[in-house]
């Protein structure tokens, strides 16, 4: 009778637990935005589009990397490479952001960081065998390879810009020009705010509130709320029909998501260290483009990485977070064109 009573009170104090922390979990995050279960409901229901541009596979020794080149109908101006941050893979780039890109007329390569999407994702990986952001940098290579790119210009968002500061310093020769957003030269720089851990921990959080049961819209859900999160102090409307196309076509149409990766690029972050000695040699045009209330990178990163790097422009956009929402995309993407043309002339 004793073992009994001890197992129906631990039985009770388990269920306290998991209510508690169900409780807290709901009450301590945001709430999708007013309409999103409509929205995505809609989005599950119906037929997912195919890619706009031309997919295909580039080799870096034995790693099997991913890629979409999409090409404008006219002629072409220039190419540009496009790199994902942590986690993310090519898809996550929005369509709000890259269709005016073509209809400028540039050709956009996106590829998978290894880890993610379609490219390998390095199942024997152990913090001993680390790969490094030198190795992702090489992977950028050799897609540029495959698509007989000489040079390109490359745009990096996060980690996708610490792996497009690692291009121009290992490769400048085919770099056009460097445009690095919300991103670091060093993010364990102590001299600057180092990664919010709330934010982090929201972070986490999230993944349990949408990521233990799998489903179609729990992996949207999930991604929404992240960007909520990413988004800052200052909250923007998100689109969710891009994110629940983007989160769909990776499930029904690709290998999902891999969950494992965030440490894997965490680790490639560490082993490559600072890039601030590297940064001051650089002399091909460079933009830095950093939101004043991003949460995760502190916008100090990329106003010390403006100032090593010699000449370079920047735009920093007051209220902006670690995301690009629709309402800030306009002059992103017009600072960006100005800086692409300028860059031509280079």
């Amino acid at each position: 009778m004793k073992i009994k009573k001890i197992l129906k009170g631990l039985g009770i104090t388990l269920l306290l637990v998991l209510f508690l922390g169900a409780a807290y979990i709901h009450f301590s995050l945001p709430k999708l935005p007013e309409g999103a279960n409509a929205k995505i409901n809609k989005a599950v229901a119906s037929e997912i589009a195919p890619l706009k541009g031309k997919e295909g596979f580039a080799y870096n020794g034995d790693t099997k990397i991913w890629y979409e080149s999409i090409s404008p109908k006219d002629s072409i101006k220039g190419s540009i490479l496009l790199i994902m941050g942590i986690s993310n893979d090519a898809l996550a780039w929005p369509e709000y952001f890259l269709d005016p890109l073509v209809e400028e007329g540039y050709q956009l390569v996106r590829f998978d960081n290894r880890g993610t999407g379609l490219s390998d994702w390095v199942e024997d990986w152990s913090q001993d065998n680390a790969y490094s952001l030198e190795d992702i940098a090489a992977d950028a290579i050799a897609v540029m390879d495959e698509l007989d790119l000489e040079t390109t210009n490359v745009i990096g968002v996060s980690l996708g810009g610490m792996i497009a500061q690692t291009l121009a310093i290992e490769y400048p020769e085919r770099v056009q020009s460097l445009i690095s957003m919300m991103s670091s030269g060093n993010i364990m720089d102590k001299a600057l705010p180092s990664i919010n851990t709330t934010l982090i921990k929201d972070l986490i959080l999230a993944q349990l509130k949408y990521g233990l049961i799998k489903s179609e819209k729990n992996e949207i859900k999930l991604n929404v709320l992240a960007r909520m999160l990413l988004q800052g102090e200052k909250e923007h409307e998100l689109n969710i029909e891009d994110i629940s196309r983007s989160v769909l076509y990776n499930l029904r149409k690709r290998r999902g998501y891999n969950h494992n990766v965030f440490k894997q690029h965490t680790a490639a972050t560490m082993k490559s260290g600072s890039r601030y000695e590297a940064l001051q040699q650089l002399t091909l045009p460079s933009l830095i483009i950093h939101g004043t209330k991003d949460p995760m990178i502190n916008f100090l990163h990329g106003k010390k990485c403006q100032e090593l790097i010699p000449g370079a422009d920047y735009l920093w956009l007051e209220g902006m977070g670690h995301d690009i929402p629709e309402i800030f995309v306009g002059k992103v993407l017009d600072k960006i064109i100005n800086h692409l043309e300028i860059s031509t002339e280079y």
